[in-house]
């Protein structure tokens, strides 16, 4: 009989592919893992240790008001740049040069300190890539040369008032037009008033209280009427100094002394905030003013033409951010500060506004400007008015009445015709694209600069001058600082 070996079950486990998935056959159980440290200590903590993380260090934040000051630095000599051979100065004669058309011509270096005091100069507009601040006398501006000249000549134009509103693209040079107006004025001896942010006037960041006896409620923004004091003062030193009291002002009866200066009486209203309001009507009742009150004849002088300029003129034409005391919003024209400056585009009553001569000059902004239909309508309404366009005319623009158009915006610029000779209407004035001419010798001022290695001729100023949307002189700039390397 034949018996069957059976070997006995092996002990060791089957080896399985790698690739197999079932468990090894015959595995050991894992063995408990045992206390090798033992019970924990007296007073040991039973939890686990966590690592404290490093302590890292933060940088302290900038001190309040730097990086606002360093937005808004103004840097206006490049040292590396070179120096322009034969560049002439602004003065009264270059102004009205019809022969400097198309060039560029440098701002004198001791008014640079009065153009900084009106803020008339722009973080953005390329001044630190010359070696010194220059301006192209494009058509637009000889003709304003020639109204500074007129108004404060002894011809028949003689304190004439010119009141304008200007618009444009963007980057057409309308913040650049009102510094060369403030510079001219500056060589005219003129007294310069700006606001050269018409936003911080409606954005809450200034206090405000109501004007006792006014109906409707009217509020008064005491720090900014000295702010703007302060301006004036430090632009118009020389002139304002050279000016006496030569009015009644009961509202200062207390502080007003006998022959104080225009600028001793503007320094009391820096001082005293409270009192920056009454002071600025003192002031400008002075600058305004035509003859003595009786009794103050003594040392009066003749005051001079003034320039008024404003930028970013559509933030006045809605409600601002401020509120009233049942938490109403406040109109902007309910601001004494913006509905002073607003009443000066209206014809006079009796007299001129300005009845010294000057000039008013308010921009628009195309860059940061807030989209108000009854402004567009109103500015519409202007130029057709401009054009010959009666109001009872089919062809006049009206405001659609299920827009609900501001009708305090339309009044403020329906001007009805001035009853003084002296006082011209209101006026739109649209700035668009330099001509090929102005653009050749703008971007020959690049060239002689250093900052452009490139053959200035015809055909690549009319390229540039296409790549610019015809002219644009803040895209010429934009072009113009491309610095290129010929191998």
């Amino acid at each position: 009989m034949t018996r069957t070996l059976v070997s006995p079950p092996s002990t060791t486990p089957r080896a399985i592919a790698a690739f197999h998935t079932s468990s090894v056959l015959y595995a050991l159980p894992p063995k408990k893992k045992s206390n090798i440290d033992g019970p924990p200590k007296y007073r040991q903590a039973k939890s686990a240790r966590m690592k404290k993380k490093n302590r890292v260090e933060r940088p302290r934040p900038p001190p309040v008001g730097e990086r606002r000051a360093l937005r808004k630095r103004i840097v206006l000599s490049n040292p590396n740049a070179l120096e322009v051979p034969g560049m002439l100065d602004l003065s009264s004669q270059t102004m009205v040069d019809e022969s400097l058309h198309g060039s560029v011509v440098g701002l004198p270096v001791p008014m640079l300190d009065q153009l900084r005091a009106v803020q008339a100069f722009k973080p953005k507009q390329g001044w630190s890539i010359f070696r010194r601040p220059g301006t192209v006398m494009r058509s637009e501006t000889l003709e304003m040369g020639r109204l500074f000249d007129t108004i404060g000549g002894d011809g028949e134009d003689k304190g004439k008032v010119v009141k304008r509103v200007i618009t444009g693209l963007r980057g057409s040079g309308k913040s650049v037009h009102l510094l060369q107006a403030m510079a001219m004025a500056f060589v005219k001896k003129w007294v310069v008033i700006s606001v050269p942010e018409a936003q911080d006037l409606v954005i809450a960041h200034t206090n405000y209280s109501p004007l006792e006896g006014t109906d409707p409620t009217l509020y008064v923004q005491g720090d900014a009427t000295a702010a703007l004091l302060f301006r004036t003062v430090a632009a118009n030193k020389e002139v304002l100094a050279g000016l006496r009291i030569s009015q009644q002002h009961p509202a200062l009866k207390s502080l007003v002394k006998p022959n104080m200066t225009l600028e001793d009486l503007a320094n009391i209203g820096i001082r005293d905030h409270a009192a920056a309001w009454s002071v600025f009507q003192a002031l400008w009742a002075e600058l305004t003013a035509t003859a003595p009150a009786p009794g103050l004849d003594k040392n009066f002088k003749a005051r001079p033409p003034m320039l008024v300029t404003v930028d970013g003129l559509a933030h006045w034409m809605r409600n601002s951010e401020y509120r009233s005391a049942e938490f109403e919003p406040i109109h902007a024209h309910d601001l004494v500060f913006v509905r002073h400056f607003l009443s000066l585009l209206k014809s006079g009553v009796d007299k001129p506004t300005l009845p010294n001569g000057g000039l008013l000059l308010y921009a628009t902004s195309a860059s940061n400007s807030p989209s108000i239909y009854s402004f567009d309508v109103a500015l519409k309404q202007i130029a057709a008015r401009q054009a010959g366009v009666a109001p009872s005319s089919p062809d006049f623009p009206q405001a659609d009445p299920y827009a609900r158009a501001d009708a305090r915006v339309l009044d403020v610029f329906a001007s009805k015709k001035p009853r003084s000779a002296k006082e011209g209407p209101l006026e739109l004035q649209t700035l668009g694209g330099v001509t090929r001419e102005e653009a050749k010798g703008y971007m020959e001022y690049f060239a002689l600069s250093g900052l452009l290695r490139e053959n200035i001729n015809d055909e690549w100023v009319g390229e540039k001058w296409t790549l610019a949307g015809g002219g644009v002189i803040g895209e010429l700039e934009k072009l113009g600082r491309r610095v290129r390397v010929i191998a």
